[in-house]
């Protein structure tokens, strides 16, 4: 599963939203009607499929529970994770202590992020994508890059 791209969004009064056709089309047969949902790295929220959510919960179930950074990044990372559901219009509730971790107005963007999704308010997130996107080139030749080969092609 590879979830793509960036969907313009509102949010009502009731703090609810439309999961865009366009995303709930990519997701496999049954794996659409619920997901976790909890605060990003960045001020953004994160969209997880059950399946995603479920690896990940399994990857952090055997980090030592004794190491204070392991319970300091749990706290952090699994402290107002939610289960929601997409309900019969096709909107998901976003509980109100997220909504204002991501600082969310009325505009919203849902963008793919591969096996998640990241919820943005509208204008941090263009703003956030303006001040990054000079990095962009540094970052891709650092991640993937520096030699002539193409990194494609060694995997």
């Amino acid at each position: 599963m590879l979830l793509l791209g960036e969907y313009e969004v509102a949010i009502d009064s009731k703090g609810r939203l439309l999961v865009p056709a366009g995303f709930r089309k990519q997701l496999p047969e049954g794996q659409g009607e619920r997901f976790v949902i909890s605060r990003g790295f960045e001020p953004c929220l994160t969209l997880y499929p059950m399946n995603t959510w479920n690896e990940l919960a399994n990857q952090i179930k055997q980090l030592n529970p004794f190491n204070e950074k392991v319970r300091m990044f749990k706290r952090l990372f699994l402290n107002g994770a939610t289960h929601v559901e997409v309900d019969t219009a096709g909107r998901i509730l976003i509980p109100k202590q997220l909504q204002e971790y991501g600082g969310f107005k009325k505009e919203l963007v849902f963008t793919g992020q591969g096996d998640k999704v990241e919820l943005w308010d509208k204008e941090r997130y263009y703003e956030h994508m303006q001040q990054h996107s000079t990095d962009f080139p540094d970052l891709a030749n650092e991640l993937l890059g520096g030699d002539f080969m193409n990194p494609f092609d060694k995997m």
